[in-house]
């Protein structure tokens, strides 16, 4: 399914998710802006499991692990800005405390490093200066650098090899938003809810803990029909607590409907939850990320000349 006809049944289905999914659909048309393909920082090699990380108990790293990104700072706070604008719009409370942090001094690079890094202490310290929700904040924060990472997944997505089976995106670090088992193989992928990617799953294994017991692994399928299609299950570990949302498919969905297919099956989330399961916080691996305004190198080549 394309992120546009995902988005299209989503506004259909979900007519009070309409102030929500017209920030999503700002990211959605952010993505493909030429800032964020620029901002693509060269990439050492591929991520892979090589001879001296299996030997040892170092995790392999995702590719934007420890990379240094340049980009105009003023690009971001103009988006980020445009986030925080159209959310402020709808309806919610929550989301309307977003209108303070237009007006104030916001250090969007700070946020923007935050959101890549899955950090939410910047954030929650941005929402205590702007008086702002916290959750709110970040619930946008989050979709700060969402752009920059679908830009990364189009330039280096062919660098992902087949021997990568973390539970984490190979590009980003994030947990999987779900994963698809896909056509009369029955293969089953990982795809990434934040910047669009997809790497192979091992096959009755925990992604969070890699748990890989069968009897401390369990399979839940919501009977009610408006909670589930027929297909759709909750693959779920005792030994963590920890859930993922399983789909079974011909094809996977478009990179720009990962988060919105995400979000449509909301329902799954719940009931999951009610079963006292849960999704880790944060990122599945750290990528301690560097992250400065390309403004002053283009101003110091400037006077240089």
């Amino acid at each position: 399914m394309t992120a546009g006809s995902a988005l299209d049944d989503l506004k259909r289905q979900r007519r009070e998710w309409g102030p929500w999914l017209a920030v999503v659909e700002t990211v959605l048309r952010e993505a493909g802006a030429p800032v964020w393909d620029a901002a693509v920082p060269a990439v050492a090699g591929p991520a892979a499991v090589t001879p001296d990380m299996a030997a040892t108990p170092q995790l392999p790293l995702p590719l934007l692990a420890g990379a240094a990104v340049a980009l105009p700072a003023s690009a971001v706070r103009r988006f980020f800005e445009r986030l925080l604008g159209v959310a402020s719009l709808g309806e919610s409370s929550k989301l309307q405390t977003l209108r303070g942090a237009l007006d104030a001094d916001v250090d969007a690079l700070a946020l923007f490093t935050a959101s890549l890094s899955q950090d939410g202490g910047p954030v929650q310290a941005a929402a205590t200066a702007f008086g702002a929700d916290a959750a709110a904040l970040q619930a946008v924060t989050a979709l700060l650098s969402v752009p920059f990472l679908h830009a990364c997944r189009r330039r280096f997505a062919s660098s992902i090899r087949e021997s990568w089976v973390q539970g984490y995106c190979p590009l980003c670090g994030s947990w999987p938003a779900f994963a698809e088992v896909r056509g009369i193989e029955r293969s089953r992928v990982f795809r990434c809810g934040r910047c669009g990617g997809q790497w192979h799953a091992r096959a009755l294994c925990c992604p969070y803990c890699d748990m890989a017991d069968h009897d401390e692994l369990v399979r839940l399928q919501p009977e009610n029909a408006d909670i589930a299609g027929a297909s759709d299950a909750i693959d779920a570990c005792n030994s963590c607590r920890g859930y993922l949302k399983t789909f079974t498919r011909l094809q996977g969905c478009d990179p720009g409907a990962v988060m919105l297919e995400d979000l449509a099956s909301v329902a799954l989330d719940i009931a999951a939850l009610d079963q006292g399961y849960s999704r880790p916080p944060g990122a599945g691996h750290a990528l301690d990320v560097r992250v400065s305004d390309n403004a002053a190198t283009r101003r110091f080549f400037a006077w240089k000349s």
